[in-house]
């Protein structure tokens, strides 16, 4: 294998002229639109040797033309043509198992309460995958990014301040999985729905240390080891059902419903959901206490404004208000502490006008003292 050898790739398509040797297993093969690629010396075959092993001097480099019209007949610049060479997508041992996550990111986490975040969509495996992230406004779903990722990559999918927070209480991810130019194993198709917990935004110590940044971000599993991690939510109506481990078929012709035994696979996953759906109506009747002292919200303070401490403080209150508004009767205390009344009066303000149908008064004196405010959703 000489200089000035035609010749072919084996696993890619096309071949050229061999102009020299990066070093004894890299050959610098030049292609037909002049660019000089390196490839193994085990993926060429030589197809035409150069009997006299002369050396091929390299082209002189042209100065590039300046960008004009082109006339009729007139061919283009070979420099302006795109690379036909592209190169293959890195694969790792132990990556052929899908896995996918949603990471948050803030872009400055030493002031979490002004910063913006950065939503990135992390392909952990040697799939390409297609993916659609879409977000629920009340009846419908709304398009925020789609595109195609490459294997062992992460996508930037948005940034975005606190004002689309509560947009972004329930997502859904829908990714295909694939391989270019080479067999793979089929993966299903997954959709995935995810609600946030959108006043982790507010904590620091929600944000950890992972290998995909060097930053601490917030990092959601979609697809771990191939399997959908999905978010199971139990009407109280099928609580009774489930505790009693069978299912019901119904019947056209026969108007009593014919009870199966569940498998011990069901039954499991039954009085998991039975315990979780539990959990949610004793919710509903008890009392929600909301922490606003700013020491709860935050994990440091120094160089915040007062008017950024107060902000901070009325955000949570009206996270924990719009997220309870549909439970007529719900009863939050909000702990504000006595200080200088400044937020209590804040917060009445708020019920005063945003929310007008809930009524207040002072939470008991003998659990809170005087530094909290009960509300109940009317």
């Amino acid at each position: 294998m000489k200089i000035g050898d035609k010749v072919r790739f084996l696993n890619e398509v096309g071949g050229g002229v061999i102009t020299g040797f990066q070093d004894k297993n890299i050959v610098l093969v030049e292609d037909e639109d002049g660019f000089d690629i390196p490839m193994l010396r085990s993926q060429v075959v030589v197809i035409e040797t150069n009997a006299n092993n002369f050396e091929v001097k390299k082209k002189e480099e042209k100065p590039t033309p300046k960008v004009r019209f082109l006339e009729d007949g007139e061919e283009d610049d070979p420099a302006s043509r795109p690379v036909s060479y592209q190169p293959k997508a890195q694969e790792r041992k132990g990556g052929d198992l899908l896995n996918v996550c949603l990471a948050f990111v803030p872009e400055n986490s030493r002031e979490l309460t002004n910063t913006r975040f950065e939503a990135y969509l992390i392909n952990d495996s040697n799939y390409y995958i297609q993916a659609v992230f879409t977000n629920n406004e009340g009846a419908a779903w709304h398009l925020r990014w789609q595109g195609q990722i490459e294997p062992n990559t992460k996508q930037l999918l948005e940034t975005f301040d606190r004002s689309v927070l509560n947009d972004l209480e329930r997502l859904s991810i829908q990714l295909v999985a694939w391989k270019q130019d080479k067999p793979f194993m089929l993966k299903p198709a997954v959709g995935v729905e995810l609600r946030l917990d959108t006043v982790k935004f507010y904590k620091l110590h929600v944000f950890q240390p992972s290998p995909f940044f060097r930053e601490s971000a917030l990092i959601y599993d979609i697809v771990r080891d191939d399997r959908p991690i999905k978010q199971v939510f139990v009407e109280a109506e099928e609580v009774l059902d489930a505790m009693r481990g069978v299912e019901y078929d119904e019947s056209e012709e026969d108007e009593v419903p014919q009870a199966r035994p569940r498998t011990r696979e069901e039954e499991r996953e039954a009085l998991k959901a039975a315990k979780r759906a539990l959990k949610e109506m004793q919710k509903k009747d008890e009392i929600i206490e909301v922490d606003l002292h700013i020491n709860a919200l935050l994990d440091h303070t120094e160089g915040l404004s007062p008017n950024v401490l107060l902000n901070t403080q009325l955000t949570e209150f009206r996270i924990m208000m719009d997220r309870n508004m549909k439970k007529k009767g719900q009863r939050i205390v909000f702990i504000h502490g006595k200080g200088e009344g400044v937020l209590r009066e804040a917060i009445i303000k708020e019920l005063q006008h945003r929310y007008r149908g809930c009524t207040y008064e002072d939470a008991s004196f003998q659990k809170y003292g005087f530094g909290a405010t009960m509300v109940t959703i009317g």
